[in-house]
């Protein structure tokens, strides 16, 4: 996901990804907004629980049960575990790139129509003419929430992508540098944490785990236009809704989302959390009621593993699908159009070890019916990397079952390009910079254990003989399979205090047991 300004627009009329300009130049902000979905996000180049009291509320009794009067009771307790986010991306920026440039906006293409307008401005509205200026890191806007009274915020993964610095401001303008504690680009959600979060407490909301009704009253409360502490109200418009964003489902709101309010929570009447809003669909750059939100019962699933494990682990099949139309289904001999058409196989992954091969339609998994190439992906997205599936498929005229080892889903940006591309995965590396150590994959996932493929010499690794092409078997007596493994190993240590980890390393035939000194966090 890119970190620009310029609305991310993916096609004309369909869902793109909203990034914000804020205030500085409404103008240029209505130019350069464009069609289709939006991440609703600002990216701009420069102690007590919050939940609402039902029975305090004023209603007025209808034909279907009590209506609201005024939301401001509800606002009044949930409004301040809402936080405005400020993120200075470690990417630089050009300042120019050999033209004239509205302050705090992004480059305009050579070919965009209003080129030659922004050529012509006076010189107070430019940067310097001609020339490239000095490289300066970004700055972007979001919305967020607290969850929890010591400090974990939800927000959006587009939102601290790449961050270097990120900074929250409560509505009664009160700053905190946060940290990252993890991200998943699948669904677009991170956690935050507040640094200097000991000995305070701070207002918090709850997901909610009811159930929610197309029609039902919502509050959006986000910073829009880096404005902060903005309400809007509306209902649930629909639920299900595929944005064109992965597997998973978005529900759809009306109340007024805008630029900046990615992040930010979609309450109830309760004053719980029932989504987290994400993206809007926007041909104008700007709200026309149709908002998306990650649903809560998603959003709690993902922010426990990230808490737990810094990182989101699902299982990956290794190939690429497509729906089952009545068309498709007559070709291959099937009664009924349901299941998923392996259109290729991803080299060197789980399926082409398993044998599974283009053509084949996908009926099962695990004896569980698939409907379509997205009830797929989500059910492999339910399992572990390293579990076992039976797939059930349909070749040659006939029915077949093949069981399949499932790997782990690409998380970065450079293995879901390869994805794309149909190139096999190149080893992911993880750098440990605690141990001073960065970790890969090893050869074999049966064999276990994963490889060292780098050591900082100035680290107390280093000093203690490990060294590349190492092999770590073991975290604290947990059998490692993969990198994550260690990493959970590392922050179980750290968590409970430790000053070191053991690892149980195999160096050539040998094996021994080091002590590793953890660096503390500067």
């Amino acid at each position: 996901m890119q970190a620009s300004s310029d609305a991310l627009v993916r096609h004309t009329g369909a869902p793109t990804r909203t990034q914000t300009w804020g205030r500085r130049s409404a103008a240029a902000a209505a130019v350069l907004a464009a069609s289709g979905l939006m991440l609703a996000f600002d990216g701009t180049n420069v102690g007590a629980q919050a939940q609402f009291a039902p029975d305090k509320a004023k209603t007025v009794n209808t034909p279907y049960g009590p209506a609201p009067i005024s939301f401001a009771d509800i606002v009044e307790k949930t409004r301040p575990a809402v936080v405005s986010i400020s993120v200075t991306n470690g990417k630089s920026t050009a300042a120019n790139k050999g033209g004239p440039q509205i302050p705090g906006m992004p480059d305009i293409p050579d070919d965009h129509p209003l080129k030659k307008f922004f050529d012509n401005l006076p010189k107070e509205y430019r940067n310097k003419p001609q020339g490239r200026g000095p490289a300066r890191p970004s700055l972007a806007q979001g919305s967020g929430f607290v969850i929890s009274s010591d400090g974990y915020i939800v927000t959006n993964n587009h939102v601290v992508d790449n961050a270097s610095e990120i900074e929250v401001r409560f509505d009664k303008d009160t700053k905190h540098a946060a940290e990252l504690v993890g991200a998943d680009p699948r669904t677009d959600l991170a956690l935050l944490k507040i640094k200097d979060a000991k000995g305070k407490t701070f207002p918090f909301v709850k997901f909610s785990s009811g159930k929610v009704r197309v029609g039902d009253w919502v509050l959006a409360v986000g910073n829009p236009f880096g404005l902060g502490g903005t309400v809007t109200a509306g209902i649930i418009s629909a639920q299900g809704r595929d944005i064109g964003s992965g597997p998973y489902d978005y529900m759809q709101i009306d109340a007024a989302v805008n630029r900046g309010n990615s992040g930010g929570p979609t309450f109830n009447l309760k004053g719980e959390v029932v989504g987290v809003n994400t993206a809007i669909y926007s041909p104008s750059g700007g709200n026309v009621g149709i908002a998306f939100a990650v649903p809560a019962v998603t959003a709690v699933e993902v922010i426990n593993q990230l808490k737990r494990d810094g990182t989101v682990s699902r299982g990956w099949l290794g190939v690429k699908i497509q729906n089952i139309d009545e068309d498709t289904a007559a070709s291959l001999g099937l009664e009924v159009p349901k299941g998923a058409l392996v259109s290729d196989v991803t080299p060197e992954g789980p399926a082409e070890g398993a044998g599974l091969l283009a053509q084949d339609a996908i009926l099962t998994v695990d004896g569980s019916a698939v409907k379509d190439s997205r009830d797929l992906a989500r059910k492999i997205a339910a399992y572990s990397p390293g579990q076992k599936v039976a797939v059930g498929i349909w070749r040659d005229n006939g029915k077949k079952v093949v069981d399949v080892e499932l790997g782990r889903f690409p998380s970065s940006s450079v293995e879901l390009a390869a994805l794309r591309e149909g190139k096999p995965l190149a080893p992911k590396v993880t750098e440990l910079d605690q141990l001073g150590l960065s970790l890969k994959p090893g050869k074999s996932s049966k064999a276990g254990g994963v490889v060292i493929a780098s050591v900082d010499p100035d680290s107390d690794a280093a000093r203690k003989g490990l060294k590349a092409g190492d092999i770590v078997l073991e975290v604290q007596g947990v059998d490692v399979k993969a990198t994550d493994d260690v990493v959970k190993g590392v922050k179980k240590a750290t968590q409970r205090d430790r000053g070191a980890v053991l690892l149980h390393i195999k160096s050539g035939n040998s094996k021994r047991f080091v002590a590793v000194r953890l660096k503390k966090k500067g």
